[in-house]
């Protein structure tokens, strides 16, 4: 019989990574002294909407860890994203304040929870997709978003090599690939793909005037992850 200690710390973790957006200060972007070279408006950040997907992911998941508490906790099938979801969620009630102080270690954490976040999408369930699947996709597909989008402002930030256009562009391209290596295989998540698509359009509605050709890449970038939610969802 499954025990149902895994569901109870889900739904604990969810709980705490969901009252982390209530945090004095809350985030709404790393601020640009944060970094030696200051990113007033690094072309690499999405439109500030974009971020307002974080109410629904925060919704979906605090439904699904009720849902997998009060409905499948002995169910055998949610048993294995357990351990990675907890994972991710419990080390992420911290991440608001990791990054009110360090963009580096918010950064690595970023990573870490998307990595973890990646690895429960591989082991939802077909059943219960809107329940379990969907919002871990959603979850997991900004992540990646967001984690790229850190790289390109460490990089720009810090003065590597490319600048603050080059660090963009290599932001859009790592996303793409990272999202069509989740998509390709798994072929059966389409809320990853859309979540994904939605970080990669908010960067082409940010550059519009003011980087047009980070704008095009982000547009094609998104178009290819069309394609391939699209393969998923069907």
């Amino acid at each position: 019989m499954i025990d149902p200690v895994k569901a109870i710390l889900v739904f604990v973790a969810t709980v705490f990574f969901v009252a982390s957006a209530l945090m004095p200060g809350g985030f709404s972007g790393f601020s640009p002294d944060q970094f030696p070279i200051p990113q007033d408006n690094p072309p690499v950040q999405p439109a500030g909407y974009t971020f307002a997907i974080w109410s629904v992911i925060y919704v979906w998941l605090l439904i699904s860890a009720g849902f997998g508490l009060f409905r499948r906790a002995r169910d055998g099938a949610w048993e294995a994203c357990r351990v990675p979801l907890i994972l991710s969620l419990a080390p992420g009630a911290a991440w608001i304040g990791v990054a009110q102080l360090s963009p580096f270690w918010a950064s690595l954490l970023l990573w870490w929870m998307a990595a973890m976040a990646i690895w429960a999408l591989v082991e939802t369930p077909l059943v219960d997709r809107w329940w379990l699947q969907a919002p871990v996709g959603l979850y997991a597909g900004w992540l990646t978003a967001a984690s790229w989008v850190s790289v390109g402002l460490l990089g720009a930030g810090h003065g590597i090599l490319f600048g603050e256009t080059g660090w963009a562009f290599l932001a859009l391209l790592g996303a793409l690939i990272t999202g069509a290596a989740v998509l390709f295989p798994l072929d059966r998540a389409p809320a990853y793909g859309a979540a994904l698509i939605w970080g990669l359009i908010g960067i082409a509605m940010a550059n519009i005037t003011a980087a047009p050709l980070v704008a095009i890449a982000a547009l094609a970038g998104a178009v290819l992850a069309g394609f391939l939610t699209v393969r998923a969802a069907t």
